[in-house]
């Protein structure tokens, strides 16, 4: 069995063009969605703050106002700090940094898998269009 790698590489190019048309032109019409439900939502806040109610009931549907909150840090030396002698809070998520681990790596090779660390590695196939 011969397989002219050549057509393989055509008929991906021309998927992956096809999906880039597809995702752009569902990324256009999306935004604007989101501006139309955005402005939507601040004529349905403003009902919500001039009656102070946090949910509103309508024969179509509920409209429901909530807090959102999220903490954010603008002064980590302050915070690692505070942290350091607060030791029973664990307000930091967990996870690896992955490119400076690799960058870690890849300058240091003779220190292999690093304790508590697992590697998983898979091969991708990624296809670049030729420059004609």
């Amino acid at each position: 069995m011969s397989i002219d790698t050549n057509e393989v590489v055509q008929a991906y190019l021309s998927v992956r063009d096809a999906r880039d048309a597809a995702k752009a032109q569902y990324e256009q019409i999306d935004e604007a969605l989101k501006t139309d439900m955005n402005q939507l939502e601040q004529v349905l806040l403003e009902v919500c703050n001039q009656t102070n109610a946090n949910s509103i009931n309508t024969d179509l549907g509920t409209v429901i106002r909530s807090l959102a909150e999220r903490a954010y840090c603008n002064d980590w030396d302050a915070f690692r700090k505070w942290e350091a002698e607060h030791p029973e809070y664990d307000l930091r998520e967990k996870r690896i940094h992955q490119s400076n681990y690799k960058a870690y790596t890849e300058q240091n090779p003779e220190a292999g898998l690093l304790p508590g660390i697992n590697v998983m590695r898979e091969f991708k196939i990624q296809v670049r269009r030729s420059s004609k």
